[in-house]
């Protein structure tokens, strides 16, 4: 008995010390009990024949939604992190307003215009929906990366400069790493973002979580709604820890 309480307290302090662990493990305890939850939901809206989406799996929805999250927040992490390294050098200082007015307009036009814009170019599904998401997720990453690189402090790019160090690899080996808390900050803002906003993709036939959200706007049924509006806030947070622990591991080292 001693031993187990032991290890239930050693599995304890592990969960408590990193709630990513928590959160994931109870993701996918609910994309497993949703599925069989149609009693709960019948019992919340009696009136409703069908509580329980089922036109797809929700793993496979999740898988879906990371995927076009995944896709999209990794396009837009190359192009901030790079534009912000050019404006950030001699040569590129001159364009420095004009990426930020750029990528502030991606951030302030809706998405949802985004697609009805994309659509008829690239047609439905989840072409559309990435290049919304891009475009909405380049301004957080950008300016923040803007603002690591630019935080560098002088005597430390001296002392490089005074060792010999070429561009590149006062690039790589200084002003990046110095960078790097900034950069995640960006990085966790713009995913997060993005996986709320991942959802709007469904409305033009890109599966996701927003799949059932838009399914049960469109019919009224407020249980897929809740449904796919769950999974979607607890990716979210399972995000945000991970990119919070992330963030203390950069700032600690």
């Amino acid at each position: 008995m001693g031993a187990v309480s032991a290890r239930r307290a050693r599995a304890t302090a592990v969960l408590l010390r990193w709630p990513a662990l928590s959160l994931a493990a109870a993701l996918l305890m609910l994309l497993q009990l949703l599925p069989a939850s149609a009693p709960l939901f019948h019992a919340l809206f009696p009136a409703n024949p069908h509580p329980v989406y089922s036109r797809a799996s929700f793993f496979e929805l999740a898988w879906a939604h990371c995927w076009l999250v995944g896709l999209s927040s990794f396009v837009a992490a190359c192009v901030g992190i790079g534009t912000a390294i050019f404006v950030t050098r001699d040569s590129g200082r001159d364009f420095l307003g004009m990426a930020n007015s750029l990528a502030a307009i991606g951030q302030t036009f809706p998405p949802v215009a985004v697609l009805a814009l994309s659509v008829p170019l690239l047609g439905y599904g989840a072409a559309p929906t990435l290049v919304a998401l891009v475009l909405y997720a380049i301004l957080p990453i950008l300016e923040n990366t803007i603002t690591g690189l630019q935080a560098v402090p002088a005597a430390a790019r001296d002392a490089a400069t005074g060792m010999g160090f070429p561009p590149w690899r006062m690039l790589t080996q200084i002003e990046l790493p110095l960078a790097w808390p900034f950069i995640v900050t960006g990085l966790r803002t713009s995913v997060v973002i993005n996986i709320g906003t991942a959802t709007v993709g469904a409305s033009i036939g890109a599966l996701s979580l927003g799949s059932p959200i838009i399914e049960g706007l469109a019919a009224a049924n407020t249980a897929y709604v809740i449904q796919g509006a769950s999974v979607v806030a607890l990716l979210a947070i399972l995000v945000d820890q991970i990119f919070g622990s992330l963030a203390r591991s950069a700032e600690s080292s």
